[in-house]
């Protein structure tokens, strides 16, 4: 894949990720913070292979998050709908 490419990739994801960090539960963990750092620690990287194993995590991370938003939301209805049995 051309640099070209794979550029406009990383790019993408790291948009994505720093819209996914705007609704992170935790506001102590950082979460944008951890992306900058994980983007500029990995700027450096020249060869194919490795910047498309690093965007491979990039993407494995970001379908992390968006399971843990989806794991909240349906906590969060089932919270509303079924009152805890006591």
């Amino acid at each position: 894949m051309p640099n070209n490419q794979l550029r406009l990739r990383a790019l993408r994801l790291y948009k994505d990720l720093l819209y996914l960090s705007k609704d992170y539960p935790d506001p102590a963990y950082d979460y944008s913070g951890r992306i900058r750092k994980m983007f500029e620690n990995n700027r450096n990287l020249t060869d194919a292979a490795e910047v498309e194993r690093a965007l491979k995590m990039g993407e494995y991370i970001k379908n992390e998050t968006l399971a843990l938003y989806s794991l909240r939301k349906y906590r969060h209805l089932k919270r509303t709908y079924y009152p805890p049995d006591n």
